[in-house]
């Protein structure tokens, strides 16, 4: 026998450098079949004349496992907690026991974020309370105008977490996942169905910011992670211009510009039939949409058609002005214009102090806006099919932080309206101190 070669056994294909290679591979051939195949339709499509180009363009998903009520989603992301005890969850019995030390058998063992080891007191809610609706949905005072759109709203008094920091937390929301390099929900949604515009990014981001509260936001919420970057969400300026250098410099006309990108696209054509990178696909199609940008943008931002009494119904003091309000009517006219995904960041609300005096301001920033988006859609036939959710990435603790609340993941709540869910309704419960969800607990993992 042949004396033993360890270097040879260790280079050889033997069952465990097998298996492993074998996972590396089918993964990687997972992933490129992944990438070519949106490839191929961008770089077919990009390269063709312009007048060739239909009316939007399709997705990865040819089709749709169940039927599709929603076709598409406006996310209104409450930056920073909203506490559920000041919204949409009432809790007398925490008013009861207000100043009184809070139950240990609630908190033993639990991860708290800045009261871990605090001598823990019960804060009951700064709110009051009222039924609305023929279901006598249960709404915060600090939110009159929603209370008017009960009948059109589920309201989940349940959501769970599983992150108490701010930014993993708005990346567990929108990816699932803590890990960098995971597609946002915005990402995977134009992926999977692609848009019903060409003239506007199909994933779109808008911020606005409060008095006080003010969580900063990454732009990695809106990453597309490992897919082409053409799926990455697009933010838009909230104040001013909404897209810089829309416009073209001094001197340089349409037509000139119009051949430019025709050639450049040629030359990329030639390159993404050689290296199939979908990068490059991308490339060819973001020349394009910025070329048609700088007619529909304007055209998008220009709310001059906009009757007073629809500014009004917003709460829209100035189009433009960076306002929440602004925001929501622009969220409208990109919703009729086919952009898939939406998200409106509000940045006020992380209340670790003057919570009462926090909580009406931001409350007043949000709430006749958000309703009269609700209000709008639905008198344009479009609430059926438009998905609108409002929710923070956590809520708040029912014990106090000084005169505030402090991160909370175990009990939260959202609302949804629109897209096909069940309007008028409640769905889940917290404990009789709003601690814990005790009912139809909801994840943010399987939302």
């Amino acid at each position: 026998m042949p004396p033993f070669d360890p270097t040879g056994h260790a280079l050889s294909v033997n069952r465990r450098t097998f298996l492993t290679q074998s996972a590396y591979g089918l993964g990687g051939i997972a992933y490129a079949l992944m990438q070519s195949k949106l490839a191929a339709v961008t770089a077919t499509a990009a390269a063709s004349a312009p007048s060739a180009l239909p009316k939007g363009w399709n997705g990865a998903l040819q089709e749709a496992h169940l039927p599709v009520k929603a076709k598409r989603v406006i996310f209104l992301c409450m930056a920073g907690g909203p506490s559920q005890l000041e919204t949409f969850d009432w809790k007398p019995q925490l008013k009861a026991l207000d100043g009184q030390p809070f139950p240990e058998s609630f908190t033993a063992g639990q991860q708290l974020a800045q009261l871990q080891g605090s001598k823990l007191k019960v804060r009951g809610s700064v709110a009051n309370f009222s039924k609305h609706g023929q279901a006598g949905i249960e709404i915060s005072d600090f939110f009159p105008h929603l209370g008017r759109v009960a009948d059109d709203m589920c309201v989940v008094r349940s959501m769970q977490t599983e992150q108490i920091n701010h930014d993993t937390a708005h990346a567990f929301m929108n990816t699932g996942s803590i890990i960098k390099g995971r597609p946002s929900m915005g990402s995977w949604l134009l992926y999977g169905l692609g848009a019903e515009t060409q003239d506007l990014p199909g994933f779109i981001v808008l911020t606005s910011q409060g008095k006080s509260g003010q969580q900063p936001i990454s732009a990695r919420q809106w990453s597309s992670g490992v897919l082409p970057s053409r799926f990455q969400g697009i933010q838009f300026q909230a104040r001013g211009g909404a897209v810089h250098y829309v416009g073209n410099p001094e001197g340089v006309c349409q037509s000139t510009q119009r051949q430019v990108i025709d050639e450049v696209r040629r030359m990329n054509g030639f390159l993404a039939g050689n290296t199939h990178d979908p990068e490059i696909a991308t490339r060819i199609a973001q020349y394009e949409l910025a070329f048609k940008m700088q007619t529909s943008v304007p055209e998008l931002t220009d709310f001059k058609n906009e009757p007073q009494a629809m500014l009004d119904l917003y709460g829209v003091k100035e189009p433009g002005d960076g306002s929440f309000a602004s925001n929501c009517l622009l969220a409208r006219r990109l919703a009729e214009r086919g952009v898939r995904m939406i998200q409106l960041y509000h940045r006020a609300w992380d209340h670790h102090d003057n919570l009462e005096t926090s909580m009406k301001s931001a409350a007043h920033d949000v709430d006749q806006s958000t309703a009269a988006l609700i209000t709008d859609l639905k008198q344009r036939g479009m609430l059926d099919d438009t998905l609108i959710l409002w929710g923070g990435e956590f809520g708040r603790t029912p014990m106090g932080q000084g005169t505030g609340r402090d991160h909370h993941i175990l009990s939260f709540s959202v609302f949804m309206a629109g897209g096909g869910v069940k309007a008028g309704t409640v769905y889940g419960a917290t404990d009789e101190l709003g601690y814990r969800a005790v009912e139809n607990p909801v994840n943010v993992r399987l939302t």
